[in-house]
C-alpha cells in the first residue's frame, strides 16, 4: 500500500488527521471531533484504505475499511 492508514485523534487541543506512521497532520486542525472525522473519512475512502478514530483519551473508538478487505471472512 501506497500510502499509511488514516488516523483521527486528539492532540494539542485540536482534532487531526494523519497518515499512520507519520508524525505529522495532513489536514488543519480541526475544533470538533465530527469535523475531523468526515474529512478523514473522505481521504479513506478516497485512498481505499482503513480509518482509524481515536477517542480523546488516545484509544481507539471505532475502525472503518474502504477497501482491500479479504472476501472469505466469515461474521
Amino acid at each position: 500500500m501506497a500510502q499509511g492508514d488514516v488516523e483521527t485523534s486528539h492532540e494539542d487541543g485540536v482534532w487531526k488527521n494523519k497518515r499512520e506512521g507519520t508524525g505529522r497532520a495532513f489536514s488543519a486542525g480541526y475544533a470538533t471531533k465530527d469535523e475531523a472525522i468526515a474529512e478523514g473519512r473522505e481521504a479513506a475512502k478516497r485512498d481505499k484504505v482503513e480509518h482509524v478514530i481515536k477517542n480523546q483519551d488516545g484509544q481507539i473508538g471505532s475502525r472503518n475499511s474502504y477497501g482491500n478487505d479479504p472476501r472469505n471472512v466469515t461474521g
